[in-house]
């Protein structure tokens, strides 16, 4: 179909899978509009009819059906404002106030394997605008973005394109969404939806932020882990974001997600073209649990740097919380030492080797080595590690720097600031402005002569303060700086394919699909309280597998919250993300040191289930226990982990029933190391579980197993092992 043409009545385009469809609707001149993504429809749908079973009733008092057309202006794939749709545009802009309003055509649709692109145009705003949607055939993973062109001959500015607009079942009348805090990361969140109106999420931290993921998830109400219909949205960029759902007077509804932009940032000269992010969606009929899963895989098989659950994760340690910024080499190799003898696989350095680093305060951007703490340099520390058959990876914040620091006295003009204006601090630093070539280029210098000048196979990559006020040369810059970080992170792993890269910012800061298609894994938190990390990891789980969620065993009391916890309750914790250690391993005790190793090994045994398997999170009972189990690819074995935060409200606790299983198949079940205590003491059949009871699938999944799961701060490892 081409500008100028009618388009026939009808026409029904679509992408499938072995599972899933996806059907989008063209009426008339009129935008695309989805039909139908969900569970696979049958081939050969008669278009008439489906278009008239779903039309809806002509209403009163509402705008008369446009020429061309035989209905008013609806939810579409692009709602447009101004004639006759009053909800929420999927763009807003202006060329000096004229050219606000809207109506794109359909001009060419194109058709590919797992790939749909429309091409729209509005000849009288001189605007075009293309639309991608691809479906994933593994994952049913659905991935689209949205281009605006500026084909008129003045400046186009835009304040809002929206990179995905959705028309939502109208029985989807709740949200869940990703929100919290430093020390406090990725809570779920449930709202709702209101009567009338909108539910909107922004974050303009110039980065991903602890506060708002972009992220969003809307189904029936109440939908749970394992029951309901629902759809999962998430924004593939770590700068700023906006997401919100719309309920209309109508009872129709929508989602839009896409990039918050500041005043002037998106201005497109003539023959300029504004590209969004991708945005990622995956559709359940079995909860959040189904959601998961899609973005699991999907992550795993595509997005994932080299193949990041086909290598062993290697358990860690780092430094931080064991000596944070007093860095001694003898201290350092006997911590290493001691890591080792644990069975310790990689040493990674943080804060404080280099510049004058005493605090927090000093020497950011001086990214020399501190020969006052390291006389000859790294190289007696790696060679020491690499002896023990441990790797050396490095702790690195390039794009912050110091007010005291050699690179700002010579430099004062490379940060992000505005003239005339206050520079704020957050942590006693500003943000580097990327966006100019000598900053980016000085950085790329330094990373890569640390890189080329020891063995480093591992970066962590920090980012602990955001962007205030995030602007360039006198002009909004939070989108460009995104830009100019995936360049620099992307001009490192070009140069140095062999170091994986952590990302990390303040903890869980940045954490979105943009950078972890650049990172082998993330650091959840700065909050090590087990109690804390089972909530943290729950939620950060929603999005990500975990081989990435990097998770530590911190040292007691709890360096945020003062908390003291077992250490089986630490360890257990830790075992179900990618494992490590965030504290001196010479100060434990001979028994607790013992007891730390045979949890290592527990990872190590488990890692490539837990790394490769399925993962299913369930309800307990309460709002304090929690559960999720790992199922191998083929059903043949299982990992469960069932955690008790606080103490259960009534005296038995409900049979734990697991999810995921073969319920054909039987299955041995034996704990993991030994029965945690006091709450071993209260089995009422001890000799049972001794022996190893072997228990049908169906069984396990529908009726369950009774465990005395009511002490606080207990977590409990099960092994399945099909028969």
């Amino acid at each position: 179909m081409t500008q100028g043409e009618t388009a026939p009545a009808d026409q029904l385009v679509r992408l499938d899978t072995g599972r899933s469809s996806l059907l989008v609707g063209l009426r008339g001149p009129r935008v695309p509009r989805l039909v139908h993504w969900g569970p696979r429809l049958p081939d050969g749908i008669d278009v008439a009819t489906l278009t008239g079973a779903l039309r809806a009733p002509r209403l009163a008092s509402v705008p008369d059906p446009p020429p061309l057309a035989d209905e008013p202006p609806a939810l579409s794939l692009v709602p447009e404002h101004g004639f006759g749709f009053f909800g929420q545009p999927a763009l807003l802009g202006s060329r000096d106030g004229r050219d606000f309003v809207t109506a794109f055509a359909p001009d060419v649709v194109e058709q590919a394997p797992g790939a749909l692109t429309f091409r729209l145009e509005d000849e009288v705003a001189k605007l075009g605008l293309r639309l991608e949607l691809t479906l994933d055939p593994d994952s049913d993973l659905l991935r689209a973005r949205t281009s605006l062109t500026n084909r008129g001959d003045a400046p186009y500015d835009v304040q809002w394109l929206a990179a995905l607009a959705l028309t939502l079942p109208e029985t989807f009348n709740e949200t869940a969404t990703l929100t919290g805090r430093w020390a406090g990361e990725f809570q779920l969140v449930r709202n709702p939806l209101v009567q009338h109106g909108q539910f909107e999420r922004i974050g303009r931290y110039g980065r991903t932020g602890h506060a708002s993921s972009p992220t969003v998830v809307i189904g029936e109400q109440g939908f749970g882990e394992q029951t309901g219909r629902a759809l999962g949205l998430h924004l593939g960029w770590s700068g700023n974001h906006r997401l919100l759902v719309e309920l209309r007077r109508d009872g129709s509804r929508q989602v839009q997600i896409g990039e918050w932009l500041l005043p002037g940032e998106a201005r497109l000269e003539p023959g300029a073209t504004l590209e969004t992010p991708w945005v990622f969606g995956a559709w359940s009929n079995h909860g959040l649990n189904g959601i998961s899963q899609g973005f699991h895989h999907y992550l795993r098989q595509t997005l994932l740097p080299r193949g990041v659950a086909e290598k062993p994760r290697p358990a860690s340690i780092n430094t931080w919380e064991a000596v944070y910024f007093d860095h001694d080499v003898a201290t350092l190799k006997s911590i290493a030492s001691a890591a080792a003898e644990l069975g310790i696989e990689r040493f990674v350095l943080d804060d404080g080797w280099f510049g004058r680093r005493n605090d927090a305060s000093t020497s950011l951007g001086d990214w020399e080595v501190d020969a006052r703490k390291y006389p000859d340099g790294l190289g007696s520390l790696i060679d020491h590690i690499q002896s023990l058959d441990m790797k050396f990876g490095l702790w690195v914040e390039p794009e912050m720097v110091n007010p005291e620091s050699e690179l700002y006295s010579v430099h004062p003009d490379w940060c992000l600031h505005l003239d005339g204006r206050t520079r704020p601090t957050q942590r006693s630093q500003l943000v580097l402005d990327l966006t100019q070539p000598d900053v980016s280029t000085y950085l790329f210098e330094r990373i890569d002569r640390l890189l080329r000048a020891h063995a480093i196979t591992y970066l962590k990559w920090d980012h602990n303060r955001d962007l205030a006020p995030p602007a360039s040369a006198g002009r909004p810059a939070a989108r460009a700086q995104t830009q100019a970080f995936y360049a620099l992170i992307d001009r490192v792993r070009q140069a140095h394919p062999e170091v994986e890269i952590e990302s990390c910012a303040a903890g869980g800061a940045r954490v979105d699909f943009g950078v972890m298609s650049r990172a082998e894994r993330f650091w959840a938190s700065d909050n090590n309280d087990a109690a804390e990390r089972l909530k943290i990891q729950r939620g950060a789980s929603l999005l990500f597998p975990l081989e990435v969620i990097g998770a530590h065993v911190g040292a007691v009391p709890s360096h945020q919250t003062g908390r003291v916890s077992s250490l089986g309750f630490r360890a257990r914790t830790a075992l179900f993300g990618h494992f490590g250690l965030e504290l001196d391993p010479r100060a434990l005790s001979e028994r607790d040191a013992s007891e730390l190793k045979q949890h290592i090994a527990t990872y190590k045994r488990f890692r490539g289930l837990l790394h490769g398997g399925r993962l299913w999170r369930f309800e307990l009972g309460d709002p304090q226990a929690l559960g999720q189990i790992v199922v191998a690819p083929d059903g043949s074995e299982a990992l469960a982990q069932l955690a008790r935060l606080d103490q259960a409200p009534f005296a038995h606790t409900p049979p734990v029933r697991l999810p995921g299983l073969d319920a054909a198949a039987r299955y041995r079940v034996e704990l993991v190391e030994r029965w945690p205590e006091p709450a071993a003491s209260h089995l009422a059949n001890p000799a049972f579980w001794r022996a190893g009871p072997v228990v049908e699938g169906a069984m396990l999944g529908e009726l369950g197993l009774r465990l005395p799961l009511a002490w606080p701060e207990t977590v409990w490892l099960l092994h399945l092992e099909r028969m």
